[in-house]
């Protein structure tokens, strides 16, 4: 009897030993060596990718512990090809090391979307403008022509030719419209915009169905408002609806301009 008894506390120690020894295998396990082994707690902030240029990507990505993949592809003609527009993980979120961002990249070349024949004899310069806009297309110089119709579409060109239906242009092009005049007098004396600021001045012209060229900005004008003190043609010179204006334009704070305005009230 006393023998079984022996046996029965020893094999009852040797399972409490097993248990034990169970549990603090577990507990190691589970609070030691699986945290380390997948950097429990620990995570990497998403870095903002935006604009980043494909030829950067790898070092960029690979020195945060992250790795990505190109799974889309659009275009944008506000950024160079092969730099990155999109991404998820957004950036700011927390992953965890060797995270896969997903990435969209800008294409080579523009996809080519069809030319909206149907405005050709039907539309409104207005309504072709909305049209061109909705096609991701750009509007370029307007160009009158005798007609009838005031400000329909006679022809649309790209490039200096005319489009025909059928023809596909690359995405973000720029589009000439020709549009009729409606017989009015196409000739009329040039505005004077010497001494308006420039948001005036061009709002000025294209009220008056003039086109504006080119504008050079004389001294830096970052931060201040701009006026104009050179105009191309001069005031009074003879145009035509569609004409190009040429603008110089300078700060407020210019000598020049200062001296434009001293000349004005002193002709009044």
């Amino acid at each position: 009897m006393k023998l079984f008894t022996d046996s029965l506390k020893g094999f009852i120690i040797h399972i409490l030993i097993i248990l034990v020894v169970a549990i603090g295998a577990s507990l190691i396990f589970f609070y030691t060596y699986l945290p380390i082994a997948t950097n429990h707690g620990e995570t990497i902030t998403v870095p903002d990718l935006y604009g980043i240029k494909m030829e950067d990507i790898d070092e960029f990505v690979t020195s945060r512990n992250l790795r990505y993949e190109i799974n889309d592809s659009t275009y944008s003609d506000d950024h160079p090809p092969l730099t990155i527009l999109k991404q998820y993980p957004k950036a700011g979120s927390k992953v965890k090391e060797n995270r896969k961002i997903f990435i969209s990249v800008n294409r080579v070349t523009p996809p080519s979307v069809p030319f909206p024949h149907e405005l050709v004899g039907s539309s409104s310069l207005r309504g072709a403008e909305a049209v061109l806009k909705s096609n991701e297309l750009k509007r370029g110089r307007i160009i009158y022509k005798p007609s009838q119709f005031f400000d329909l579409v006679l022809d649309m060109q790209y490039k200096g030719r005319s489009l025909k239906e059928g023809d596909k242009i690359p995405k973000g092009s720029t589009i000439d419209l020709v549009v009729g005049d409606g017989y009015a007098s196409r000739n009329f004396k040039a505005p004077k915009l010497v001494g308006l600021e420039l948001e005036e001045a061009l709002f000025y012209i294209k009220g008056v169905r003039l086109e504006l060229g080119i504008v050079t900005v004389e001294s830096d004008t970052a931060g201040q408002k701009s006026y104009v003190i050179k105009q191309e043609p001069g005031e009074g010179r003879n145009v035509r609806l569609g004409d190009l204006m040429d603008l110089w334009i300078v700060p407020e704070t210019d000598s020049a301009y200062q001296e434009l305005i001293t000349n004005q009230e002193e002709s009044k």
